[in-house]
């Protein structure tokens, strides 16, 4: 069985449980020629996330390599995935809908503010009202009252531009690219997993195959 049989392993870097008993099947993917062999090995308890403490435990491959080899010893075990990975629990709340609402609302009421506050500092710090009212007068001739074409013009272009870039509205994507705000936001979750990694690492608080 050691030799013909091969067992492939694949861990994402940050796999959210939503209990304390953590097996194995809730943080890998396995993939075996028998499928015995795989709902066995799914069922290997690997850690357990304490009461107390924090929620977030880091596991190197060799903590499961070396739980498989105990109940399979000597199974070819290949791993596809990352060499260190995050296991976050989670537990499943329900949350009411004004709940959902409530955020949503907040989180639109800020980003408004604070949109509406840094366009009206660049208006500010550009003189834009006074550059417009100098075009528009070299242009026709006359005083601008502040409400003319060039000012509408660009407040439609503006929100123009901003629905373009974040490549967003509503439920709606404008295309299948991510939206900035989305690469942002991977970008940062990236960062963050590499500096628990890393840390744990260093801390010596790694889950490995001694642990």
């Amino acid at each position: 069985m050691a030799d013909k049989t091969i067992l492939y392993i694949k861990g994402e870097k940050n796999t959210e449980v939503a209990r304390r008993e953590v097996r194995l099947g809730d943080i890998l993917t396995l993939e075996c020629q028998r499928k015995d062999l795989v709902n066995r090995l799914s069922q290997i308890r690997i850690l357990r996330i304490p009461e107390q403490g924090p929620s977030r435990v880091v596991v190197s491959v060799l903590k499961i390599i070396s739980c498989i080899q105990e109940v399979c010893p000597g199974l070819d075990i290949r791993n596809e995935g990352e060499t260190d990975f995050i296991v976050t629990y989670a537990p499943q709340k329900a949350e009411k809908m004004w709940s959902h609402w409530l955020k949503a609302v907040l989180t639109g009421g800020i980003t408004f503010l604070g949109a509406a506050f840094s366009i009206m500092s660049f208006n500010n710090d550009v003189n834009l009202t006074g550059m417009f009212s100098q075009i528009y007068e070299l242009l026709t001739g006359r005083s601008s009252d502040g409400f003319t074409i060039l000012e509408l013009t660009y407040s439609i272009g503006l929100a123009a531009g901003i629905l373009i870039f974040f490549n967003h509205f509503g439920r709606k994507k404008f295309s299948v690219d991510p939206t900035p705000m989305e690469v942002e936001m991977r970008l940062y979750e990236t960062d963050i997993q590499d500096t628990l990694i890393n840390s744990s690492s260093r801390k010596g608080k790694e889950l490995d195959g001694n642990s």
